[in-house]
């Protein structure tokens, strides 16, 4: 393989589902995608880390979603790191990319230095993933409360106390130095879910932290057994494993679940994509009347905007802005 030459599994999520054991899940890789979600801002490590670990939780989450559907995931606190913010637009077609964006707030001056511990940069708050259907439908929005130590953890909190699903991610990411190429992101994950027709009925209060449910509480008998026994093979996993990009996903599959018959489906290709436009930011200043659109004009009679996002810069004339333009 030529160096620089794109694998067939980057920048992709493989569904899959082991038959002898009544699980599935998903394996992501996210090199390209995350590396260029990153370059449109120059974060702190710490806050690398946090983005790098949600934009992965949402390509493992979003891959469900219908065409054309959007899943964000939104993570605020009251530390250093206010505001993690992803979303995963699923394809507009049969056969096409879904799209994902990330970006962060984060206050520079109280954010620790050389952390080792990046959860600990967001404290207090909520963990919320949240689904648009589309127009015409009720968006849905699930909360839980940030803990257990990381992000992944939260997530798995969410799938057993909202959906009462067992759920457990793998993930590994990092900045990758492979001969012959610049230094680049890398990352690779697997989620894995207990399927819905196996789970037990879960008690009122849970034995998670705050009385938050665990699989514990949701599982029993065989598919205990089950999942306790895939989860110590997961155990195993090797970060090299699973951020590659010598070791293919269907490989790792089997090297991991070889006894409980590992199937897999068509792997869903990840870019990175925003859905920014001028038109969206002339619909946001919409609600402003030309008073309030004057305090945002530049001394050069102009009014800007930059995507958080992507980094895309907009410039417009005032005289078309606000309310009173859009009605007049």
């Amino acid at each position: 393989m030529a160096i620089g030459t794109q694998l067939a599994w980057d920048d992709t999520v493989l569904p899959f589902q082991l038959d002898a054991s009544g699980i599935r899940g998903r394996v992501a890789r996210l090199d390209g995608v995350l590396d260029q979600v990153l370059k449109q801002h120059a974060y702190p490590p710490a806050i690398e880390a946090l983005v790098a670990e949600t934009a992965l939780l949402t390509a493992l989450i979003g891959q469900t979603i219908k065409l054309r559907w959007k899943l964000s995931l939104q993570i605020r606190g009251n530390g250093p790191a206010r505001l993690i913010a992803t979303d995963y637009y699923g394809p507009q077609a049969d056969g096409e990319p879904a799209r994902i964006r990330a970006y962060a707030s984060f206050d520079a001056d109280r954010l620790a230095a050389d952390t080792k511990d990046p959860f600990s940069q967001i404290g207090q708050g909520y963990f919320a993933v949240m689904l648009d259907q589309g127009e015409g439908m009720q968006p849905y929005q699930g909360f839980t409360p940030i803990a257990g130590g990381s992000l992944s953890a939260c997530a798995e909190t969410y799938f057993a106390q909202s959906e009462q699903l067992p759920t457990r991610f793998s993930l590994a990411y990092g900045r990758s130095t492979e001969p012959g190429r610049p230094e680049h992101w890398r990352a690779g994950g697997i989620m894995l879910q207990h399927m819905p027709q196996h789970g037990g009925v879960a008690a009122e209060g849970g034995s998670g932290d705050g009385g938050l449910l665990t699989h514990a509480d949701i599982l029993s008998g065989a598919a205990s057994d089950d999942w306790n026994r895939v989860n110590l093979l997961l155990d195993t996993v090797e970060e090299i494993e699973m951020i590659g990009p010598s070791v293919a996903p269907t490989e790792l599959l089997v090297r991991l679940f070889h006894e409980d018959e590992p199937r897999v489906f068509e792997a869903q290709p990840v870019r990175f994509g925003c859905s920014c436009s001028e038109d969206k930011v002339r619909n946001t200043m919409s609600i402003y009347s030309q008073k309030d659109i004057a305090t945002m004009t530049t001394p050069d009679g102009i009014v800007t905007a930059d995507c958080q996002f992507c980094g895309a810069h907009y410039e417009m004339d005032p005289a078309t802005l606000g309310f009173e333009a859009k009605n007049g």
